[in-house]
């Protein structure tokens, strides 16, 4: 695919399709893929940390190797609001269209390099992961980790890009 190109992002998560919303492919290097995305959502979503709204844009990063996706989160004026990690399976291009599954665990990073925020984790142990794919659970829980010690690092949110 071309940058400029225009995509789909679908998000699964437990088999069944839970978002999909258009995106403008800005760039594949064969590994990473890269998307901007106005918020997709309608209304705001008020998590209590941050509010997802209108006029949001969401630049978002996904790998074909590694089982995270990082969306950087700026507001209408273009001030960062931060960084939500989604834990998933590595994403997969099929023509336009990039689908990801989202494996529950999630972790917020404030652009003010105070401490992540661990996500979902409730959400995971209910899922049956652990019992129907004991290795994709492991792997999501060691991503977790890894993300959240990489985010308290000097560079905080913006480490999770490389």
């Amino acid at each position: 695919m071309a940058d400029g190109t225009a995509v789909g992002v679908r998000l699964t998560k437990a088999g069944r399709t839970k978002i999909v919303y258009p995106a403008e492919l800005i760039a594949d290097d064969g590994v990473r893929l890269v998307v901007k995305a106005p918020w997709a959502a309608p209304g705001v979503r008020d998590f209590g940390f941050v509010r997802f709204e209108p006029g949001d844009v969401f630049t978002e990063y996904y790998w074909r190797d590694r089982w995270y996706a990082v969306k950087e989160v700026r507001g209408p004026g273009g001030g960062l609001k931060g960084w939500y990690c989604d834990i998933t399976r590595p994403v997969r291009v099929a023509g336009d269209v990039l689908t990801v599954e989202d494996l529950d665990l999630d972790l917020w990073v404030p652009p003010d390099g105070g401490a992540p925020l661990r996500l979902d984790e409730d959400e995971f142990a209910a899922s049956g992961l652990a019992d129907r794919d004991p290795e994709a659970a492991a792997s999501a829980r060691r991503t977790l980790d890894a993300l959240a010690a990489l985010a308290t690092g000097p560079d905080g949110g913006a480490a999770l890009l490389a």
